[in-house]
């Protein structure tokens, strides 16, 4: 059987950006959709691929939808949630859902490729950044989940399998670091925690990470972080910005402590909403680490990838992008 993949969560951020990249280069592609999935950032792509529908909370969905594939990645997840219950249901037990019907389609899968989070393996500080190998020490709700379903992989997965572990992922179509570039606009440039490191991947590098994972021969089972080797603050970042979109800030420190009853106002009103937010208690415990920053450098050296798109490069890209869009 000639390579195609099934894709999750395609129509998400990360997920469309790997789409990109899987057309573009003429691979065949499946993606799981649900009936009711918002496809503006796809909406190119949907004749070039065969759309399945499904979701990972949906087992029988999901043996339906494995059927002809030869490969699978995995991006589909809960960035945000009310409540933590539904990190472990999106993000633990769809992944679980998704091996058991890999396992189940008898072994015509050779690989599954799954999108974690440098948050399953917790903090780090510049001066001892996250290695793959260090015990994991997730601090969030979000990041347990993660783990959880990398052990899913590990315990259960009888397709070979690929992990990768991305930090702060930015780019085009990104609404997350969106607010920082809306703050600089704003003449402000928020400096948390005294200015923490934490690291970056540029959302095309990580896409391009991901292919090349998936078919790598010396990527078969292992973890890597995906990431730019420079580390960045919100302050860099924050200057960077401001200085292609040619305007002034006014440093606003914010200690740690006094997001906390920011964190508590957005998660009652979450709750009032119905709505998930970013900000919450659970978010509250990764904000008052000191520092995320990882080694990519494993996955430069067995794979020979580096996501080698400077913060320059990065930020002006997106920034065109939002101008382009009127999100900015």
């Amino acid at each position: 059987m000639g390579m195609k993949v099934l894709l999750t969560g395609a129509n998400g951020f990360v997920g469309s950006h790997v789409l990109d990249l899987l057309c573009g280069r003429g691979i065949p592609t499946a993606v799981l959709l649900r009936q009711t999935s918002n496809t503006w950032f796809i909406q190119e792509r949907l004749s070039q691929v065969e759309v399945r529908r499904g979701t990972v909370t949906d087992p029988a969905s999901l043996r339906a939808a494995v059927g002809g594939l030869t490969h699978v990645i995995h991006c589909a997840g809960s960035t945000k949630a009310v409540r933590a219950a539904e990190f472990e249901e999106v993000n633990h037990l769809g992944t679980r859902h998704l091996v058991d019907a890999l396992n189940q389609a008898g072994g015509q899968v050779r690989r599954l490729l799954f999108i974690s989070s440098l948050a399953a393996g917790g903090p780090a500080p510049a001066s001892a950044p996250a290695r793959e190998d260090a015990a994991p020490r997730p601090v969030s709700a979000y990041g347990r989940s993660k783990l959880a379903a990398e052990q899913a992989l590990r315990e259960g997965c009888r397709a070979e399998f690929v992990i990768l572990r991305p930090p702060g992922v930015y780019g085009p179509r990104d609404v997350e670091f969106l607010r920082l570039f809306r703050a600089v606009k704003a003449h402000l440039c928020p400096v948390f925690g005294g200015g923490r490191a934490f690291s970056l991947v540029f959302v095309k590098d990580l896409a391009e990470a991901v292919l090349a994972c998936l078919t790598h021969p010396a990527a078969a089972g292992r973890t890597y972080n995906v990431a730019h080797p420079e580390p960045a603050t919100t302050d860099s970042m924050a200057t960077e910005i401001a200085a292609q979109m040619k305007t002034w800030t006014l440093s606003l420190p914010l200690p740690v402590q006094a997001l906390y009853p920011v964190c508590l106002a957005q998660e009652a009103l979450a709750r009032l909403a119905g709505r998930a937010s970013m900000l919450n208690r659970d978010k509250y415990a990764e904000l008052r680490a000191p520092g995320w920053v990882c080694d990519p450098d494993r996955l430069r050296r067995e794979v020979g990838i580096g996501c080698s798109t400077t913060l320059a490069a990065g930020v002006a890209e997106t920034l065109a992008w939002y101008r382009d869009h009127h999100w900015l």
